[in-house]
This record gives C-alpha cells, sequence and structure tokens, in this order.
C-alpha cells in the first residue's frame, strides 16, 4: 500500500470515528460487490432493459406490459442478491450511532436487509421489491402480480380500488418523492460527516445533497471507482473497492 493510500484511509478512520451524525449516501457502486451490476454501463442489462418513461407507463396499456416484462428479466438477472461488506458496514455505522441517516438511490432493498432501519433509510428512487397502486398506494408483491402478468399477459389492477399497479421506483419523469427529499435535505444540512459511497453523482436532485451538506459545513468524503463532478469540493477522495474499503467498520465493535 503507497503512503497516500495509507493516510487517506487514517483520514477515513479519522472522520468516521469523530463523527456524531454522519450521512451515508449511496449508488450503484456499493451494490456491485453483490453481484448487482450497475446498469448505467455500456452493453450491460439496463441498457438493454431501460425503464418504461412514467407517462408512457400511466397512457398505455403495451407500454406496461412491456415495463413489467423488463422488470421480471431484471430481477431474474440480479435474484439472491445479498448484502455485502459494504451495506454490512453502512449498517453498523447506523446501529452505533455514528450514522444518522443512510440515503440511497438505489432500489435494490439491500440497505434494509442488511439491517438499516426504515426509520434512518431514505430511498430517493423508491424500492424495486414490491410495487403500489398509482392510485391508492396500496403495496402489492411483486410474486402476485407476476403470477397473473404470466398468467393473462396483462399485470393485474389493484386489489382495493383497481388503479394501475407499478413498481414501487420512481421512473423517468415521475415526480420525486417529497418526503424523501425533504428528509434528506434535512439530513445533509445537519450532517458532520457526508460519505458518498458508490455514486457517479450525476442524477440530480439527488447529487445536489452532498453539495448541501458542503456547505452547511459537513466534512465532504467521496468514494467511487471514478471521477465525480464534485469530487474538487470533497476533503476526502477514495477510489478503492468498497467492499474492501468498508470490510473492517462491518463487525467492528
Amino acid at each position: 500500500m503507497e503512503r497516500d493510500d495509507e493516510r487517506k484511509l487514517a483520514e477515513l478512520k479519522r472522520l468516521i470515528e469523530g463523527a456524531r451524525s454522519a450521512v451515508v449516501f449511496t449508488g450503484a457502486g456499493i451494490s456491485t460487490g453483490s453481484g448487482i451490476p450497475d446498469f448505467r454501463s455500456p452493453g450491460g442489462l439496463w441498457s438493454q432493459n431501460r425503464p418504461i418513461e412514467f407517462d408512457a407507463f400511466v397512457s398505455s396499456a403495451e407500454m406496461r406490459r412491456e415495463a413489467w416484462r423488463r422488470k421480471f428479466v431484471m430481477d431474474d438477472a440480479t435474484r439472491g442478491a445479498k448484502p455485502n461488506a459494504a451495506h454490512r458496514a453502512v449498517a453498523r455505522l447506523v446501529e452505533t450511532g455514528t450514522a444518522a441517516a443512510v440515503v440511497t438511490q438505489n432500489i435494490d432493498g439491500l440497505h434494509e436487509t442488511s439491517g438499516v432501519p426504515a426509520k434512518k433509510l431514505i430511498e430517493l428512487h423508491g424500492n424495486g421489491t414490491y410495487a403500489k397502486c398509482l392510485d391508492c398506494w396500496t403495496r402489492h408483491e411483486l410474486d402476485e402480480v407476476r403470477r397473473v402478468f404470466e398468467a393473462t399477459g396483462d399485470p393485474p389492477p389493484c386489489r382495493a380500488c383497481g388503479g394501475l399497479v407499478k413498481s414501487a421506483t420512481i421512473s423517468f419523469g415521475q415526480a420525486m418523492p417529497i418526503e424523501a427529499m425533504e428528509r434528506a435535505h434535512a439530513a445533509a444540512e445537519a450532517a458532520d460527516v457526508f460519505l458518498v459511497l458508490g455514486s457517479s453523482l450525476v442524477v440530480y436532485p439527488a447529487a445536489a445533497l452532498p453539495v448541501a451538506a458542503k456547505r452547511a459545513g459537513a466534512a465532504l468524503v467521496i468514494a467511487n471507482r471514478e471521477a465525480t463532478d464534485l469530487d474538487p469540493y470533497a476533503d476526502l477522495l477514495l477510489r478503492s473497492d468498497l467492499v474492501e474499503l468498508l470490510a473492517p467498520y462491518s463487525d467492528a465493535p
């Protein structure tokens, strides 16, 4: 290990151990170690099964069928994914009180599975492990939707009101969840350390959160494989594999 790497790891340790209201902000890079590919990579599953835009989903039965077909292709490709050491480290930071909140762009549900309680977890882009009615917000399990879809070729209507049932994710063109964004902004502005893990920081408005935290006085740490537009504002930059970087914190006493 080079001396600069040792210095950066020591600085990360100092910031984490000194934090009292850290916020962890995660993107797709934290889940690649669980076998979930970064869907924005050229030629990847995401590029071949790009989500249907929200307006098209709402207005077209054909597009709804195609959206669900693509959804199930993606689910089959990532079935069995489990939290990795980086997820467990984040959960541990929450458990010990070091992290006040986990804000994620991911829809894979792995933070919840790793043990982050719902009251500490802010899913900005929703959750792809279940579905909801767009009218009454009744929850529908994916197995239930899939059984009907495979039997009839169409997704079922909401069992409560007859409305459209959609994966509980935020699609392109769909309004961001107001409550989640408000919680995320409040957490960012109250943070003493804002730790970005595996996000390219190109999707807004989520990518504005590190800037809000920095302006409010937080130390900004960016750990991502590739450079981001916000790197010049970071107090600490790390290019390490996230599983290796955070493994020491996953089982820390």
